[in-house]
């Protein structure tokens, strides 16, 4: 699970802003919202509101982001990486930018932070507490000559012939992680903080993300139950009894497999196979309806927005569920009835053990119930004068704003907390020169 996030220099945040699932000394909702790992208290909901381009997305990027430096390792040390530094001030383009991520693999608390620049991984570090507090590697890059240099904290164990051949394998735009996955040596300590990334952390979702053929894949391949997702969606009332999903083979023209080939991302090796095999197997999926006790299927496509949506939650509430994982939404409340939006955050609180959410969100009538937040999960974006995003937490207000007796809601709205919009009047002149 994670503990803590920071991120500094990265989009619209300027300053080191963190974003912590550590638990306040509330015990309100505690069952529902808290998980104990390595005897910590670790909050499974984060909640980011804030208006329109105040940074909400931008912390979930930044986490996506490292996720994807070190999973997806860049192939030629000539590509630059992908994000922009703090642009609105003279010096923070040129300054390195830093993110660090606390988190639990295994009960074992590890600490890893990176600092990186457009063209290359600058430093890097990794720590993990078993039990105390030990240095597994430190990086450092020489950006003169392009050369990664790693060394080893005194409790690990690593021969000169691993040292080299990781050196070697981690480009100057790569993580050391990054250059792991392309070393065929094993090495316990790095392989943990892998699998995490790999098994814990998901990629980003979006409100345009397209949730149903990742969960019929899901299902298909056993990784879920397709009754689990069946029961999610009858409880979420959208009248379906049942999913029908079928597969078909079916031939293609000789001239698909010419534009394949030419696809700078499509594997060669992918389009052979493809070739080989001469056909594609189609997955149909149809939602069957009960109606006055008689059946009826309706193709995925003639659903709804909404039905559609959820049947990618179902299935994420499934997985939630079933797993330790963590998912990043943008725009939860995307194509969802406010009470749906609810019944599927409670489901997953009630239901699940060592998962976490961490979301942006507009709906706010959950700040109208205090039966169903704690302060410590509610999380907001605020653009600064010099257009820099602050980010912090409801808890953080002291009992002189926000009282336990304290309409969340209300204060929201009026501006008390801030992370609203400062609009204009309503009038338009279309006449007015800039």
């Amino acid at each position: 699970m994670i503990l803590n996030f920071n991120v500094q220099n990265f989009g619209p945040i300027k300053d080191e802003q963190t974003l912590s699932f550590e638990a306040d000394n509330s015990t309100h909702l505690e069952d529902a919202y808290v998980a104990n790992i390595g005897g910590q208290r670790i909050l499974k909901l984060a909640l980011i509101y804030g208006a329109n381009a105040s940074g909400k997305t931008t912390i979930l990027k930044a986490l996506d982001f490292l996720r994807q430096i070190v999973l997806e390792p860049e192939d030629k040390k000539t590509t630059e990486l992908d994000f922009s530094p703090f642009l609105f001030d003279s010096i923070t383009p040129k300054q390195n930018s830093i993110i660090s991520l606390e988190f639990f693999q295994n009960e074992i608390k590890y600490f890893y932070e990176v600092e990186f620049c457009k063209k290359a991984i600058v430093s890097e570090s990794l720590y993990f507490h078993n039990p105390n507090k030990a240095n597994i590697f430190k990086r450092k890059t020489d950006l003169k000559k392009q050369f990664t240099e790693i060394t080893f904290g005194s409790k690990i164990s690593a021969d000169k012939v691993f040292k080299k051949t990781l050196e070697a394998n981690t480009l100057w735009n790569n993580t050391v992680l990054g250059g792991y996955l392309k070393t065929n040596i094993d090495f316990k300590e790095l392989q943990e903080v892998i699998d995490w990334f790999v098994k814990y952390l998901n990629p980003l979702i979006y409100a345009r993300t397209q949730l149903e053929g990742f969960v019929t894949s899901q299902i298909d391949n056993k990784k879920i139950s397709k009754s689990d997702v069946v029961s999610i969606l009858k409880k979420a009332d959208l009248n379906i009894s049942d999913i029908v999903i079928q597969k078909e083979e079916k031939d293609f023209p000789g001239a698909f497999i010419e534009f394949l080939k030419n696809q700078v991302n499509v594997p060669s090796d992918k389009a052979r196979e493809l070739e080989e095999k001469g056909k594609l197997t189609a997955i149909n999926v149809e939602f069957e309806h009960e109606v006055n006790n008689v059946k009826y299927t309706l193709p995925l496509d003639e659903e709804s927005e909404g039905t559609r949506r959820y049947y990618g939650f179902a299935g994420l509430l499934a997985l939630l569920i079933q797993n330790s994982t963590a998912f990043l939404i943008d725009e939860l409340e995307a194509s969802l009835h406010p009470d749906l939006y609810l019944h599927f955050l409670i489901s997953f609180l009630l239901n699940s053990e060592n998962s976490q959410i961490i979301a942006t969100t507009h709906n706010r009538e959950i700040l109208d119930n205090r039966d169903v937040f704690r302060n410590d999960v509610i999380w907001f974006t605020d653009k600064q004068e010099n257009c820099s995003t602050e980010l912090y937490s409801l808890a953080d207000f002291d009992s002189s704003v926000v009282r336990n007796t304290t309409n969340v809601l209300n204060a929201y709205k009026s501006g008390k907390l801030s992370a609203t919009p400062n609009l204009g009047d309503t009038f338009i002149d279309f006449n007015v020169k800039l």
